[in-house]
């Protein structure tokens, strides 16, 4: 099939071969399109009308390779649950090529689940179809929501069964990034003491995201450059009370992204320590513990760039050490920010943390909601008659003082009050991919080829801030017996 629907490139595969592996994707029995994204295929783009059930399924099962592309599988490397893996790559997902979107940056397109490479070790290179639904309505979410992250373009159904515990329906999603350069791909050279090639890889990432490094050390601008995208992303994480899982090395993008969706989800009721992967035994992912995390992986990244920071090791390390010292306080500063808008607050006050830390420790204690406790905080400043807290507060009286409190610290503000619960509503969402929610989306497209759930969450979670009418159900945490304990990844 000749096309000229999409304009491909591909500057990565212009690398040295030992950074990826030539591969086309395996084709499958029988693709459907089940879901196309026409707004991101604009923003790439990619005319929409073009995109047909027939050549979409073609296109994005990779039964046909689209003109310009050029294939690849990346290789990198990882600390998984901070064990050192030197050799991992994409094992089941393929690089067709890069666009240029309409705000002029380039953006990889990627098939995810597409079948084996020479990096599958024992796998067999397809994702069932229910993590690709997760990640497409997650991704979306987290875009929508205003937080960097890879998105997702289409959902095709193979037609195959995979094969985990159980025969699976497979699919195969086609994710978008701004690149998929992650700090387990500086982790391959770096441990292979394969020094020309990790420059070649900082020089391409610093020319990818056209960080300006004139007169300037150019690695150390790149290793500033990840810390600050990495700190704010983490605060937006917590923000929302989204856990991502597994954040290993080669889980954590270059880019600042939020990229690999496996047993992530949105926390229901707060609890710090909350986790979803099911071997993660120790809590090392928990909620609480993503900011430790990503400065621990950051450490590694750094190291990384050791022998491109300075000719002399010492001062190598010293510009290292003393970058890495900049994340606590960039990611401090990031998250005091969001937190503080969360509860009607713009100015910095000394007390301020106080109050926010106080307001999270109700939650804890009383085992509540984390998305809805702070969409209703708004209500109280609007004063509409909200049971919410008389609800769910079992101390009445230690929920009064804290909020004479936050209502005092208010009134330092130069808005008033309408103004305020306007701004809140603005950065609380009333609608998040619940987990129980997307696990009865899931089983609807599964067992009973009924996609229309996954249809209507997707156009609620375009306008997250918005109550919508008739659609409380998608605002509501779970009854006891729904509550999801574990989400999977497609490995």
């Amino acid at each position: 099939m000749r096309n000229n629907i999409f304009d491909f490139s591909n500057t990565y595969a212009k690398l040295p071969k030992n950074f990826y592996e030539k591969i086309n994707p395996r084709p499958v029995k029988n693709p459907e399109l089940i879901e196309f994204n026409s707004n991101l295929s604009r923003f790439l783009n990619i005319d929409p009308n073009r995109i047909n059930d027939e050549n979409g399924k073609l296109f994005f099962s990779g039964n046909v390779i689209p003109d310009g592309a050029r294939p690849i599988a990346m290789a990198y490397a990882g600390h998984q649950f901070g064990n050192f893996v030197p050799q991992l790559g994409d094992g089941r997902a393929i690089l067709i090529g890069e666009l240029i979107a309409t705000n002029g940056k380039r953006f990889d397109i990627q098939l995810k689940g597409s079948g084996k490479t020479s990096f599958s070790r024992q796998g067999d290179g397809r994702s069932p179809l229910g993590p690709v639904i997760r990640e497409y309505l997650v991704s979306e979410s987290l875009h929508y929501l205003g937080i960097q992250t890879t998105r997702s373009l289409a959902i095709v159904r193979t037609g195959e069964k995979v094969f985990r515990e159980t025969p699976m329906p497979g699919g195969i999603l086609t994710r978008v990034a701004s690149s998929h350069i992650r700090i387990g791909t500086f982790e391959f050279f770096f441990y292979k003491n394969d020094i020309k090639s990790l420059k070649k890889l900082a020089d391409y990432t610093i020319a990818r995201y056209s960080l300006n490094t004139v007169n300037k050390n150019r690695y150390e601008v790149l290793l500033k450059h990840v810390i600050k995208s990495q700190a704010k992303l983490i605060s937006k994480w917590l923000s929302i009370g989204f856990i991502h899982g597994v954040m290993n090395t080669d889980n954590t993008s270059i880019s600042g992204e939020t990229i690999d969706y496996g047993p992530c989800a949105f926390m229901d009721h707060y609890n710090p320590n909350q986790v979803f992967s099911y071997i993660d035994y120790t809590g090392r992912y928990s909620y609480i513990n993503q900011g430790k995390v990503m400065f621990w992986n950051l450490s590694k990244f750094a190291e990384s760039l050791l022998p491109l920071l300075n000719e002399n090791m010492e001062k190598s390390k010293e510009k290292a050490v003393n970058s890495l010292k900049l994340f606590p306080k960039y990611f401090e500063e990031n998250w005091s920010k969001e937190m503080s808008k969360k509860i009607g607050l713009k100015k910095s006050r000394k007390k301020d943390l106080e109050i926010i830390n106080d307001f999270l420790e109700l939650l804890k204690n009383n085992n509540i909601d984390f998305t809805l406790a702070f969409r209703e905080l708004s209500k109280l400043i609007k004063k509409i008659n909200t049971p919410f807290f008389n609800k769910n507060i079992k101390n009445r009286k230690q929920f009064t003082e804290w909020s004479l409190r936050w209502k005092k610290r208010l009134e330092q503000e130069s808005f008033n009050e309408s103004q305020i619960a306007i701004e809140m509503d603005k950065v609380n969402p009333i609608y998040i991919p619940r987990n129980h929610l997307v696990e009865n989306i899931i089983k609807n497209a599964e067992l009973h080829d009924d996609f229309s759930p996954m249809k209507e969450m997707l156009d609620i979670i375009k306008k997250p801030f918005s109550e919508k009418p008739l659609k409380e159900k998608f605002s509501l945490p779970p009854e006891p017996h729904e509550v999801v304990p574990n989400t999977f990844c497609g490995t």
